[in-house]
């Protein structure tokens, strides 16, 4: 796997949900009909949008945003294949500040009379393993110290689960976001069964069952390797944890310090716990066993 990994692209940062919806060619009528869906529209024509695009934002360069100006809205879609993370409304306020500074010409904020700005609307597309509700929203408000009666300041992120198990309505109504779904179902049994030639063998079947037939038949090549960058960018955490692990117990062991980090995963759980994260986030990054940090509650 890691010679053929070595063969292709490695420069690739868009993910293929960003490529579907934002990128490709088609990328328009693809968003189109997901904002239908969204909104329980019928616009039909693509000159209705206005792409935006920040560079730069994302963790370790790795780009899963979508944003477009539309209908006086200005839509900014996220995708989450693992677990949904608790700050996203933070990182989202950071990237729509950015986005208005972008849009607004800086003469204008001392203006007089009001400024008009678009409306902006978050949403998040979880297709993750872990269990996940169907369909939440989370508030910047969470983050908050302190909770006034009046809320100065609140950011909603609407948070899908488009796992085909959870049989999402928006799935029936916007069909480029069902097909991905299958899609991303193909790629995970196909890796599951063959690591060297996972990615391939699932194309192949997807073009065979007419899943994104159009759009693989004319990207293969270009899709694998955005499969394999962001299996990459879902592994490198992971190696990098490993890597830290394997350090802190060879030096705990020589310095009899290997009890004295254990303490300190478990302080880190306790106030992750207080934070509000998820049980299955807090068991990944500090590596203890759901046990474990079950009994710091």
């Amino acid at each position: 796997m890691e010679e053929r990994k070595q063969a292709v692209n490695r420069n690739y940062k868009d993910s293929v949900f960003v490529d579907l919806f934002s990128e490709d060619k088609k990328a328009k009528e693809n968003f189109l009909s997901l904002y239908n869906a969204l909104h329980s529209t019928h616009l039909d024509t693509v000159s209705v949008l206005t792409p935006l695009r920040l560079e730069q934002v994302m963790y370790m360069s790795f780009y899963n945003d979508v944003s477009y100006l539309v209908d006086n809205k200005m839509i900014i879609l996220a995708e989450h294949q693992s677990t949904i993370n608790p700050n996203m409304p933070i990182r989202c306020l950071e990237y729509v500040v950015r986005l208005y500074e972008r849009i607004l010409d800086a003469q204008e904020r001392y203006a007089r009379s009001l400024i008009k700005i678009p409306t902006p609307e978050f949403y998040v597309f979880y297709n993750g393993q872990e269990e996940y509700s169907t369909e939440t929203v989370l508030h910047l408000s969470d983050a908050f110290m302190t909770k006034p009666e009046r809320l100065p300041l609140e950011l909603e992120v609407k948070v899908l689960n488009i796992n085909k198990n959870k049989a999402h309505t928006i799935l029936h109504h916007c069909k480029p976001l069902e097909e991905y779904s299958t899609f991303v179902e193909i790629v995970r049994r196909n890796i599951e069964r063959d690591k060297e030639y996972g990615f391939e063998n699932a194309i192949k079947e997807c073009i065979q069952n007419g899943i994104l037939k159009e759009y693989l038949q004319r990207k293969s090549k270009e899709v694998i390797n955005m499969l394999i960058a962001e299996y990459d960018y879902a592994t490198d955490i992971a190696v990098q944890r490993a890597e830290e692990r394997k350090i802190a117990y060879t030096e705990g062991k020589s310095l009899g310090l290997v009890e004295g980090s254990h303490q300190k995963a478990l302080q880190t759980a306790k106030m992750m716990l207080t934070m509000g994260y998820p049980l299955g986030d807090i068991c990944k990054i500090v590596e203890l066993s759901k046990e474990e940090v079950e009994s710091l509650q």
